[in-house]
């Protein structure tokens, strides 16, 4: 037992080695500030976050690879599902509903009316945490509203008031909206139009889906 748990710990030692490694060779070369690298379980390849960017590559930064990695025998995007798990879920408007077991991310803007369509469908599901990220994409004043949202003292009540009744909150003094990190990371998703909407599995889908489509991605009944 003593000896597996000193193997243990050489192995997790020699891992932490070799991530820190590519680290700096990373940083050296490309001149990126690197957040983090994580040795993936495919074809020898680190995951490396820098630059609000997801890439791969060797032990030895021979070169490095932009894309999706694809677990073969599940068929899951292995990369969306770690971009998912990334968001800064801080920043978002969270809803839980029932026991919120199954999760749904949606990138939406406060004056689209096809998320409005949509919040009609996301209030019937149950069992689900929904984390609604506002991305003012949409010109006019969707930064102002999505500004007023973000700073009310209950983003959830404010943003399905919003949706529903078309109630806007008020504007609540000294509060600076996330607005900027918003957008960062509407470009860096390459979110083009609202909603789009992320699964747990990596599923990304865009537009106002019906019903029964979300259910299939969150493998609930009907």
């Amino acid at each position: 037992m003593k000896f597996l748990l000193m193997l243990a710990l050489s192995l997790a030692c020699t891992f932490a080695q070799a991530e820190d490694s590519v680290k700096q060779l990373i940083e050296d070369r490309l001149g990126m500030k690197v957040d983090s690298v994580t040795k993936t379980d495919y074809m020898g390849l680190y995951e490396v976050y820098a630059n609000g960017q997801l890439f791969y590559t060797d032990k030895e930064v021979s070169g490095y690879v932009v894309g999706n990695i694809i677990d073969s025998k599940s068929r899951t995007n292995v990369t969306a599902k770690r971009v998912i798990a990334m968001l800064p879920f801080d920043l978002a408007i969270k809803q839980v509903r029932g026991n919120g077991k199954k999760v749904l991310v949606t990138m939406e803007d406060p004056n689209c009316g096809y998320c409005r369509r949509l919040s009609k469908d996301l209030a019937l599901l149950d069992d689900v945490t929904i984390y609604t990220f506002l991305v003012p994409i949409l010109g006019g004043d969707s930064a102002e509203r999505s500004a007023r949202i973000l700073c009310a003292p209950d983003r959830a009540k404010a943003w399905k008031e919003w949706m529903a009744d078309n109630k806007s909150p008020e504007t609540t003094a000294g509060c600076v909206a996330p607005l900027n990190q918003m957008i960062e990371l509407g470009h860096r998703l390459k979110v083009a139009g609202t909603p789009t909407l992320y699964f747990e599995n990596g599923d990304r889908v865009p537009g106002a889906i019906p019903l029964s489509e979300i259910n299939r991605h969150l493998k609930m009944p009907d």
